[in-house]
């Protein structure tokens, strides 16, 4: 049979679709008819200088703006002028890059809240607190919990809407090296042991390159670069516009 000549990487489909996306502030040209997919089963990645779009454009396909023009589809529905509470009942979830939990509630209610919010069929809040090994601290208020902690309790509280899609907005910043080691298996894991599609803004390219199988560069809310993730680094815009020139210098030693 054919199918056995195929590729598994070849039957996914296109989860979501952004499709000439464009945003506008005023005057201001915050994402300009920008088009991508993200495939079902993929950890795809966005990066770009600061002020580059790359919140704005999460923002939109959250439901948090809407598009001044183009569509956002997911999973075959168009979902452009979605509340985000109905963009999350339709399965994505996302983390904000400031952490942001209840603070008077345990870790434990945090999750809970998520796993309410969601309205479909969901992980338990147990099921979450043993994923990300947060078991131990799963009566201690959120406020004060450290950085790393607080930023597992947010993705615990997505994850437990039991979303298909993951939106991870610099979820690694503020970490020390140990922390984003630790995280990165947390994202791997996520994408294999609970099948779920993520996309990940972060501004550490070389980790981006690592996790990701294709990423999008994106200049003053332009799509600068859209291609695999180990060939990035050598598109020479790219360099030019965000690596600076002087990247990869000294790399031979």
């Amino acid at each position: 049979m054919l199918s056995a000549f195929i590729s598994p990487a070849l039957w996914r489909f296109a989860m979501l679709q952004t499709d000439a996306v464009s945003k506008n502030f005023g005057k201001l040209e915050a994402l300009a008819e920008v088009t991508f997919t993200v495939d079902e089963g993929e950890i795809f990645g966005i990066a770009g200088p600061n002020g580059a779009g790359k919140s704005t454009l999460f923002n939109v396909i959250s439901g948090n703006y809407r598009p001044s023009a183009g569509r956002v589809i997911f999973n075959n529905r168009d979902i452009s002028n979605f509340s985000p509470d109905r963009v999350c009942h339709a399965g994505i979830g996302r983390t904000y890059q400031i952490p942001t939990t209840f603070h008077s509630l345990s870790v434990r209610d945090n999750i809970r809240i998520g796993s309410t919010f969601g309205g479909r069929k969901t992980h338990s809040v147990e099921e979450v607190l043993q994923f990300l090994s947060l078991g131990e601290i799963a009566e201690q208020p959120a406020k004060n919990l450290d950085l790393y902690s607080t930023k597992l309790v947010m993705l615990g509280s997505v994850l437990a809407t039991n979303c298909d899609l993951l939106m991870l907005d610099e979820p690694m910043a503020g970490f020390s090296i140990s922390e984003i080691e630790k995280f990165v298996d947390v994202v791997n894991q996520v994408n294999k042991e609970w099948g779920t599609t993520i996309i990940i803004i972060e501004h550490l390219l070389d980790i981006l390159i690592s996790l990701t199988e294709r990423i999008l560069i994106l200049d003053n809310g332009r799509l600068l670069y859209l291609g695999k993730s180990s060939e990035v680094t050598s598109d020479r815009r790219v360099v030019e516009v965000y690596l600076g020139s002087s990247y990869g210098e000294g790399s031979d030693a």
